[in-house]
């Protein structure tokens, strides 16, 4: 008894090494976190519009039936990495014509009218979720997350962490072909 008590230690020593060497893994990619909202339809929400902003409020109304698959962006005005995905999003708008949605994620409205006035305000619609409650239905692990949702209001792809990057956006611009929001660029 006193020996098998006496391993337990070593056990949990083992279980955590295995955790961390599991993490340091250079294969396993971290934006690869599964959601269980692809394929599913949007959760339901119903935000009010940012204060201070023009821009119209947002839910779970406004994703449905749309023409074309709609851009929600996840991302607040204390989001570093939002700031360095901005220029991205704003190109993706302008260039691409692509129909973009923000949740504004725990900010304070007037943060979020400065951010978006210095950035330029890319986003059709926000909504003000100023306790997390819609980020909680929509399952995101933090800020930014990007979800592209079709026409019926289904969710088909998640992007975890910023759109930054070659890789990232090849991967973003790839999911928009397949989702039937973007001309397949090789092919027309």
């Amino acid at each position: 008894m006193v020996r098998a008590l006496a391993a337990i230690p070593f056990l949990i020593a083992v279980i955590f090494g295995g955790f961390f060497l599991w993490g340091l893994d250079p294969d396993r990619d971290p934006n690869d976190i599964p959601s269980v909202l692809i394929s599913q339809a949007v959760p339901y929400f119903a935000l009010a519009q940012v204060e201070g902003l023009q821009t119209a409020s947002f839910g779970r109304d406004d994703l449905m039936g749309n023409p074309s698959p709609v851009i929600v962006n996840v991302f607040a005005s204390w989001c570093v990495p939002c700031r360095a995905e901005h220029a991205v999003l704003t190109d993706l708008v302008e260039s691409d014509g692509q129909r973009l949605f923000g949740i504004n994620y725990k900010d304070k409205p007037e943060d979020a009218t400065r951010w978006l006035a210095e950035l330029g305000n890319p986003y059709e619609r926000i909504g003000a979720d100023s306790t997390g409650r819609a980020g909680i239905e929509w399952g995101i692990s933090g800020v930014p997350e990007t979800f592209i949702v079709g026409p019926d209001g289904t969710v088909l792809y998640r992007f975890v962490g910023p759109v930054v990057g070659n890789d990232a956006v090849a991967d973003f611009r790839q999911a928009l072909v397949q989702a039937g929001a973007l001309e397949n660029e090789a092919g027309g």
